[in-house]
Formats: structure tokens, C-alpha cells, sequence
């Protein structure tokens, strides 16, 4: 009970020292999370997320069928148009021909989904068809009102008048809408029409359970890619009674529905669109109706209660995570937890036969980030000033883990030193003196500026520690204050990231002019590490002869013509065949000699066992092998480097070293 009242009078100080106007603005947060939970359907950016996902969810959840044998498609296909030498309307002599030998194969109904919207010179025979028919045939219709975009009054009155003289036979019109959705992709069951023409679905299964379901599509999957869910037919098998007397099997008991399947008509955007590309004919839309139809199959709606239930509860999570004071190894596995059962939930209940279609996936995410993000800022009122302090100052210099642990740890910001094997890091910009000397100022701290953040943020993505910029160079290492085992690696990584880097900051643009090589040294060595100054001003900083000896290989790289050098010390520690052997030198303030190299992947540097061989002889003493060195430098005429190097053994000899001014 005494822990209970601590933690209470422990709430109650945060929320004195949060303020009344922080408490307000963030629980106006909460209240936006849980509406951004519940109408993310409804937000003009979220909806085409929640779109996005609920097509994976459906196409995720289409059950996997085999071909459904009591619908088959008679369909007009590029083929036929270029027999028939019609397009636009389609041929309607072949429609005639066709609906009467499908009339005689015994089709238990037929769909036609074609507007006989405008008169033509072979409509005599498609009457004279129609009226000798005994099957119910059902042809597409619209009206203007409804269909004005594509459908003129003089459209709609032809088909009245056209349909109108067939009332004594067995032809119908049904109303063939496939309502969209804004991003013209069809997910749900089309409204009725307003006329009183049933749904093509209606008429032809006669399921009126389904006269006002406004539910998402059940969508199928074909088991395999060769069994597609419907049959498809071409038109012309059944203009002639001979050929369309071979298909009797694929006709007969079958409800048949007409209609195309072209490349540019009447084609549709499905949830799989999103996932395969493709998209489907409006016919094959109907089909699927008439499938979901008469399986008698409707996708089970959530109840507003449990849609409410599941926004207040994923918001409290939200807040409940976000207010945790709590390390991030500890703090990581429950969010993951609660993020991935965000995910998996929506996935669960479209397996399961729920309509999905306007559960607010995205939305839940979304409001459980701002109820966090809220619950967070509360809750880090105290003590807000030493993290912003530590974070801003830390945090432009230290990579992420690193200035996370000193926030947890303040008292490592204490006044001490250490020594730690480190790789120090120099950079510079070949150049770039005699630039500054040449812009104005202002162009001068612009180009700085975005050169410095470049290199900065390049440091701290590869987890280095950034000691300090001297003008335009950059100081850095890894190794400290926190050693991790892949640091070699690291570190490695950084200094080709940075030449690359600097490659792309050499051409100029309209803000600054152009730069020059970024130069880098990379050794590791020993140093002295820690906070120095005084207690007023202090900077984490590497003390020694490795800093020295990094920056001495930076500068070596003009005279060897090289973007990056690595010191065989560091070399090793990252692996040797990453690198191409760059000879010896001696440095000024260093009496023994350093073997250099060059990474792989800078410069002309690549992997070259022809290389690594001659140099070994070389160096090992063998005369004939550095001519062999020689001419293999000469095939690589661009290689400045190799060239070079190939000069100074000649001048050094087997194992000697290059001074360097």
C-alpha cells in the first residue's frame, strides 16, 4: 500500500511539474489519436494507406480455388476485333450468332454485359436472335443519371426502345454498375440502381439476400496459374454452330456471361492490382458477384462497438508505452510486440471471414504513435532540460547508443581520460584554402556548412564519435567511449562512405562552387580518451600519436594520388583482402616506416590477385616481378595510384620506404 501511495504521489508531482497547458495540449492529443484510430478511412492521405493495406489483406486472404465450373466467360478478345475489322461497338452479327448456339447448348442463364446503347446496321439479326431465344438473358444497362460520364439521354433511350420491343421473349436488361472507389479500384458490392433494373448479380442467380450488400468482395485465388478461376472462351467458338457444338460440355447448366476482354476496355482495378499489376475485366467483376452470390458467402461486418473498443485500447497502449521510463532493450521487445499485433490483427480477421474493408489498419498505428509520442513528452518534463542539453550537445558528435548510454549515465560526462586501441579517422578537401580565398564569405560558410554536415552525418551513421572539425577537416574514431566488435568494420565503411561522399560534393552548383577531393587517413592505434577542459567548457576528445598518424595519412594521399589511406594496423584488424598494398612510407614526426593501403572500392583499388602476387614478390625481393608490376600497370593507363606506386619502388627498392615531405 506504501508503494502504491509513492507511485501515486510520484504522478501526481510529474503532472504539477508538467503545467496545466502541457497536461491540455496533451490529452487534445489523445483525443486526436483516437479519432485518427477510428475515421483514418475518411482522411483524404490516410485512406490511400489504408487502401494499400487492406488490398495485401485481401489478396492475403482470397481462399485458393480450382476453376469454378458454373460460370464460364464468352468473351470478345483483340483476336475478334481484328477478324471482324470492328471495334467500337463490337460486332454485333458474331453476338447473335453466338447468343443463339448458346441458347441451344442449354446455358442455365446469360449475362451480357455490352450497352446496346446506339443503333447499328446488323441490329435486325441480333433482334431476330433475341426473339428466338428460350434462355433468360439478361444485357447490360444504364441510364444518364446514373452513368452520365459515359451514358447520353439519347443512349438510354435507345435501349429502352431497343429492350422495350423484346418485352415477349425471355431477354432482359439488368443494371451492370461496378461502383469504384475514389482511387478507381473496385472493392465492394455495387449499390442498387436507383431505375429499379436489378444487379446483373441479381438477375442472374436471383439471390435476393443480396439486394442492398454493400460488403466487400469475396475475392478468389486460381490454385494454379494454368487453372484460371473462370473459364475463359473466346466469342468466335460460337459463331459458328458446328465449332460451338464441340463446347456443349463448357456451356451446359452454366450461367454464361458476354462480354470483353481487351486491353483498354472496360477493365477494372482489383485489391490484386495492388500486388500483381494487373488489372481484370468488368465481366470477370460480374463473374465473382455471381460466384460470392451463390455461394451465399457474405464477409462478416465488425460492429461499430468493437472498432471503438479497438481505438481506445490501442491509444492507451500507446500512452501506456510512451510513458514508460524504461531502457530501450527492455522498452523495444514490447513495442515490437504491440506493433506486430497491430499488423497481424487486420490479417487474422480477413483469414477468418470478416470485412476488413474500412477497418482503420493505418489509423491504429497512426494513433498509437501519437498517443505515444504524447504519453512520452509528458512524461519527460523533468528533467527535460539536461536531456535536450545532453541530447544537443552529444548528439551532433556522439552516435545515437553512445549518447543514449550518457543520458542514462550524466555523471560520464565527468572530467577523466582513459586509454583506449582506437581507429582514428582525418579528413580533409584537397584545395580547399585556395577556394575560401576566392568566394565570398557567406559562400564560403555555405559550402562548409553542407560539406560538414554531409561528413557529420556520414560519421554517425557507421557509429563513429566526431572529435572535432579543424576548418574543413573532420576528426573522428571509433573505439570509444563505447567499443563495439564490429568498429573495424565500422570504421572502414565510413571512410569510403566519406570518399564517396566527397566524389558527390565535387561538382558544383548555383549555391557554391566546386570542391576538391576529400582526402582520408584511417589508423589505429592507441590514445588517451575522455572529457578535458574545465568544468565550465569540456569536450570528449582523443589524445596521442594515433590522431597524428591519421592525419598524416590523410595528407599522404596527395602525393600518392589516392582518396584513402589505411595503416597496416588498421588494415589487419579489418581484414587485408580488402585492401590493395599502397607500399611504405615515412611520415614526418614518426621514425618507422608505415605500410599504407587502399580499400577496395575507392578509386581504381579492386580485388587483383595479378597485383597481390607481383607485390609480394616485390617486396620480397624478386627484380623481374616489379617489371612484371610495371607492365601490369600499364594496362591501366587511368590508375595514378598503381603508376605512382610502381615509380617509388623503383626508386626505394624491395621493402624500402618513401619519405614524404
Amino acid at each position: 500500500m506504501a508503494a502504491g501511495a509513492s507511485r501515486l504521489g510520484v504522478l501526481r508531482r510529474a503532472v504539477a511539474q508538467a503545467g496545466p497547458l502541457r497536461l491540455v495540449a496533451t490529452l487534445l492529443v489523445l483525443a486526436i489519436a483516437v479519432g485518427t484510430a477510428l475515421t483514418s478511412w475518411s482522411r483524404p492521405l490516410l485512406v490511400t494507406a489504408e487502401r494499400g493495406l487492406y488490398d495485401v489483406r485481401a489478396w492475403r486472404a482470397a481462399p485458393m480455388v480450382e476453376p469454378d465450373r458454373r460460370i464460364v466467360l464468352v468473351v470478345y478478345r483483340e483476336s475478334t476485333l481484328a477478324a471482324t475489322g470492328r471495334r467500337s461497338p463490337l460486332d454485333r452479327t458474331m453476338l447473335a450468332k453466338a447468343l443463339g448456339n448458346i441458347d441451344r447448348l442449354g446455358a442455365r442463364a446469360i449475362g451480357v454485359d455490352i450497352l446496346i446503347d446506339q443503333p447499328q446496321p446488323e441490329d435486325p439479326a441480333l433482334v431476330a436472335a433475341l426473339q428466338a431465344m428460350r434462355t433468360s438473358t439478361w444485357f447490360g444497362f444504364s441510364t444518364y443519371a446514373e452513368n452520365g460520364q459515359f451514358v447520353m439521354p439519347w443512349q438510354e433511350a435507345h435501349m429502352r426502345a431497343f429492350f422495350g420491343a423484346l418485352a415477349a421473349t425471355p431477354v432482359r436488361t439488368a443494371n451492370i454498375r461496378l461502383d469504384v472507389d475514389a482511387d478507381n479500384s473496385w472493392r465492394s458490392w455495387p449499390a442498387p440502381a436507383k431505375d429499379g433494373v436489378p444487379l446483373m448479380v441479381t438477375a442472374l442467380t436471383g439471390q435476393r439476400d443480396f439486394i442492398g450488400h454493400g460488403g466487400a468482395v469475396r475475392f478468389r485465388k486460381a490454385r494454379a496459374a494454368d487453372r484460371p478461376v473462370f473459364d475463359y472462351l473466346d466469342i468466335d467458338l460460337f459463331a459458328d454452330p458446328a465449332t460451338a457444338a464441340a463446347f456443349a460440355p463448357a456451356i451446359a447448366g452454366r450461367i454464361v456471361l458476354v462480354g470483353a476482354d481487351l486491353p483498354e476496355v472496360d477493365r477494372f482495378n482489383t485489391p490484386f492490382t495492388t500486388i500483381t499489376g494487373a488489372t481484370t475485366p468488368g465481366v470477370e467483376l460480374h463473374a465473382a458477384l455471381v460466384a460470392q452470390a451463390l455461394d451465399e458467402v457474405k464477409l462478416r461486418p465488425l460492429p461499430g462497438w468493437a472498432l471503438w473498443l479497438a481505438a481506445l485500447l490501442v491509444v492507451a497502449l500507446g500512452a501506456a508505452t510512451g510513458g514508460l521510463d524504461a531502457p530501450a532493450r527492455l522498452l523495444g521487445p514490447g513495442v515490437l510486440v504491440q506493433l506486430g499485433a497491430m499488423l497481424a490483427l487486420p490479417f487474422w480477421l480477413a483469414g477468418e471471414g470478416w470485412d476488413t474493408y474500412g477497418l482503420p489498419a493505418f489509423g491504429w498505428l497512426l494513433g498509437w504513435l501519437l498517443a505515444a509520442i504524447a504519453a512520452a513528452t509528458l512524461a519527460r518534463i523533468v528533467g527535460a532540460e539536461q536531456r535536450r542539453f545532453a541530447q544537443g550537445a552529444l548528439g551532433k558528435y556522439l552516435p545515437r547508443d553512445v549518447a543514449q548510454a550518457i543520458l542514462r549515465e550524466p555523471e560520464q560526462l565527468a572530467l577523466k581520460g582513459e586509454r583506449r586501441d582506437i581507429f582514428a579517422l582525418f579528413t580533409d578537401i584537397e584545395g580547399f584554402t585556395s577556394m575560401a580565398q576566392a568566394q565570398p564569405p557567406e559562400v564560403v560558410a555555405a559550402t562548409l556548412n553542407e560539406y560538414l554536415d554531409v561528413m557529420s552525418n556520414t560519421v554517425l551513421a557507421h557509429g563513429g564519435t566526431i572529435d572535432k572539425f579543424v576548418g574543413d577537416a573532420v576528426v573522428a574514431f571509433w573505439g570509444a567511449p563505447l567499443a563495439r566488435p564490429d568498429d573495424p568494420d565500422r570504421a572502414l565503411a565510413c571512410a569510403i562512405a566519406m570518399a564517396r561522399a566527397g566524389d558527390a560534393l565535387m561538382a558544383p552548383h548555383d549555391a557554391r562552387p566546386a570542391l576538391g577531393r576529400t582526402r582520408v587517413g584511417l589508423h589505429r592505434g592507441s590514445a588517451v580518451v575522455g572529457n578535458f577542459g574545465g568544468e565550465g567548457r569540456i569536450q570528449y576528445t582523443a589524445l596521442g600519436d594515433s590522431m597524428n598518424v591519421a592525419a598524416r595519412l590523410e595528407g599522404a594521399n596527395k602525393t600518392l594520388k589516392t582518396a584513402v589511406l589505411v595503416s597496416r594496423e588498421a588494415a589487419e584488424a579489418m581484414g587485408l583482402g580488402k585492401f590493395r598494398a599502397m607500399g611504405r612510407v615515412r611520415v614526418r614526426g614518426r621514425d618507422q616506416a608505415i605500410d599504407v593501403f587502399e580499400p577496395h572500392g575507392v578509386g581504381h583499388s579492386r580485388p587483383d590477385p595479378v597485383f597481390d602476387a607481383l607485390y609480394a614478390a616485390v617486396m620480397a625481393g624478386d627484380i623481374e616481378a616489379l617489371a612484371a608490376l610495371r607492365q601490369h600497370s600499364a594496362a591501366a593507363p587511368d590508375d595514378r595510384a598503381l603508376a605512382f606506386l610502381v615509380q617509388r619502388l623503383e626508386i626505394v627498392g624491395p621493402g624500402g620506404a618513401y619519405d614524404l615531405d
